[in-house]
């Protein structure tokens, strides 16, 4: 009998098939944070939301204005769940007052990693989000058993610098994978 041990994607990209027909997740890729037996979370890392790190400063600190630089950041819809939620994913080094450690990433959520690196003292590569994804217990697995999903590993390179509007594409690049060559047709032999 064959020992059929999950296999869990923490640190993993998924990359939505063209055939997703829900708007939180059509055409985005989403890091997986966890994933365990218990669900899954993410964030959405290609799709901004049409606010800037200035339009949320604005609401943090509205007496301050907001340096020039902060007006040209997006911040992404990370995805459905407590949209008024805000997550900094960044490399492993800097600790804020709330940061969980991810191995050689960091995800903080509290206010002063947003000050940080408004003031240029933050880290140097960082994806703002409002908002997670989260899968129930088996919801995510039974998802992927609908081809909902490709996976592949997280590349830091696509998550901090690749532009948003190419994030999906390279995701399925390192698949060797064209989403565009892909149809939501199912053959019959």
């Amino acid at each position: 009998m064959k020992n059929s041990a999950p296999t869990f994607l923490k640190h993993h990209f998924l990359i939505a098939m063209p055939h997703m027909v829900d708007p939180h997740f059509a055409q985005t890729v989403t890091y997986l944070i966890e994933h365990n037996d218990q669900g899954a979370m993410g964030l959405v890392i290609n799709k901004p939301n049409g606010l800037t790190l200035a339009d949320v400063l604005e609401q943090l600190r509205p007496d301050d204005a907001a340096p020039m630089l902060c007006h040209s950041l997006p911040i992404f819809a990370g995805g459905p769940v407590q949209t008024d939620r805000g997550f900094v994913l960044h490399p492993t080094g800097p600790q804020f007052q709330a940061t969980l450690e991810l191995g050689e990433l960091g995800l903080s959520t509290s206010q002063d990693v947003l000050f940080a690196i408004a003031d240029g003292s933050g880290p140097e590569r960082y994806l703002i989000a409002l908002g997670y994804a989260g899968w129930d217990a088996g919801q995510l697995e039974a998802e992927l058993a609908d081809n909902a999903w490709l996976t592949c590993p997280a590349d830091p390179a696509i998550l901090f610098e690749t532009p948003f509007d190419q994030r999906l594409d390279a995701a399925a690049a390192r698949l060797g994978v064209t989403l565009a060559l892909l149809t939501s047709q199912a053959g019959h032999a």
